[in-house]
């Protein structure tokens, strides 16, 4: 294979009809760590309308049980992704999130606008920082794959381009973004969760995450700004990481999130249907029967071949 043939694959589907093909191949073929860097900036954006700050700040699930709510978030997600909307393990783990979202007061407003990170960053981070930019057929299946996901899960009002989701999300910023001292403690506890990833560098590691934060998202959690030299490191650090792997050949084999080292909770392997929470559930009884469900998935931390970063 070329450096170009999965793009060449792409422009061959239909955006709307195939999305789910086009996505899968930019999310676990072209760009996985990116998509998986995207990801986390979209969910981490999030904390910082109050209302959602506040609520995960509530749940104690990002504060007490971070590295199992990061888990269990990415794997529900990434389900979807490799099972698709119709497939066993993929219906198992929409119904999951609906579960857990349906368990508390969570306007649409707030929900649509979470769906709308899960569109805009991902590209406004590729086009920044990955090997290549998004192609126009790989920006419409992203938009289609993300509307689909969202009438799943019951979400009203959802945009149908990219250009209205990304206005979506700004204005919804600019509107809501604010100080919630809950959301502070989940915002601390997530960039401690992921700089602890890295042993002894994770003080530089969490300088870094803060190097990515923009403007607003500083204010919000009042944080104080990084230096302009630590950014520029940051930002050309990743760039240069960039043309490195444009240079690489294609990955040939998918690599999914339940594959990346980052997934820790889950060594003997999961499944579907027991991930996230159960609220109301009594403590120490199994949520859900044992018949129900897929079998056990892959045991997350054996990495496919291809690029590590």
């Amino acid at each position: 294979m070329q450096r170009y043939d999965w793009l060449k694959e792409i422009r061959r589907l239909d955006p709307e009809r195939d999305h789910l093909r086009i996505y899968r191949i930019t999310a676990t073929h072209e760009f996985p760590w990116d998509m998986t860097r995207a990801l986390e900036l979209a969910l981490y954006r999030t904390y910082a309308v109050p209302s959602i700050g506040r609520l995960l700040a509530e749940t104690a699930e990002l504060t007490d049980r971070t590295q199992k709510r990061y888990d269990d978030t990415a794997l529900l997600l990434d389900a979807v992704v490799e099972h698709g909307f119709d497939g066993a393990e993929g219906r198992t783990a929409i119904r999951r999130i609906n579960q857990m979202h349906r368990s508390y007061d969570i306007s649409n407003d707030d929900m649509r606008y979470v769906l709308c990170t899960f569109v805009v960053v991902p590209k406004r981070w590729i086009d920044q920082y990955g090997w290549r930019r998004l192609s126009d057929h790989e920006i419409r299946a992203l938009v289609t794959y993300y509307a689909t996901l969202g009438r799943h899960m019951g979400i009203t009002g959802i945009p149908r381009t990219y250009e209205e989701f990304a206005h979506c999300l700004d204005s919804y910023e600019e509107a809501h973004f604010g100080w919630d001292e809950g959301a502070r403690r989940v915002s601390d506890a997530t960039l401690d969760l992921m700089a602890g990833w890295y042993g002894p560098l994770a003080p530089v590691v969490r300088g870094a995450s803060m190097a990515l934060l923009d403007d607003s998202l500083i204010t919000a959690f009042r944080y104080k700004p990084p230096r302009p030299a630590v950014r520029t490191a940051v930002r050309t650090a990743l760039r240069l990481r960039a043309r490195a792997v444009r240079l690489m050949p294609p990955r040939r084999r998918p690599h999914y999130a339940r594959q990346n080292p980052e997934i820790k909770g889950y060594p003997n392997g999961f499944r579907i249907a027991d991930l996230g929470t159960f609220p109301g559930r009594r403590a120490g009884t199994c949520p859900v029967p044992h018949t129900e469900g897929p079998a056990p998935s892959t045991a997350p931390g054996a990495t496919g071949p291809g690029e590590s970063a």
